[in-house]
């Protein structure tokens, strides 16, 4: 029995319906989505929800993540701080599948300024389908690690 891969979301206070609507969708592709963003839009720092998000995922309590900034960038960055942890931004499929494919990147990061609904959801969903193809992107992600 397989069991069903745990999903971390998490965002600023600025994109909080964009990350329940992916949320939602996660779970509709027959994943578990853990929220563990903000709910209000009080003004919150970006770094600290990528880095507990990367924690989940760093500690095996969540297999993926999803984050969500104005641009993705800043999120990204606070998650990549935490050790083990590959996370690229992505404001297209074919890079959310390379990130997955060729870098077994753990973590998704988007823009909600740069790209819209429609959008973040194909985006999700091509990282979430997409396995690493391990051989020679092996070695170069083991030379990431070191």
């Amino acid at each position: 029995m397989t069991q069903t891969k745990r999903i971390v979301l998490s965002s600023d206070h600025a994109d909080i319906e964009l990350r329940k609507t992916i949320a939602a969708h996660v779970e509709s592709l027959g994943y578990e989505a853990v929220d563990i963003g903000p709910q209000t839009s009080e003004s919150t720092h970006y770094p600290l929800h990528g880095q507990e998000a990367a924690k989940r995922i760093a500690s095996g309590d969540c297999d993926l993540g999803i984050l969500i900034c104005g641009t993705g960038q800043g999120i990204m960055m606070s998650a990549n701080k935490v050790p083990g942890i590959r996370c690229g931004v992505c404001s297209d499929t074919f890079s959310a599948r390379m990130i997955r494919a060729h870098n077994n990147a753990q973590m998704l990061s988007m823009g909600a300024r740069v790209i819209g609904e429609g959008l973040a959801l194909e985006i999700v969903e091509a990282f979430l389908t997409t396995e690493f193809e391990g051989g020679r992107h092996a070695t170069r992600v083991d030379m990431i690690e070191a």
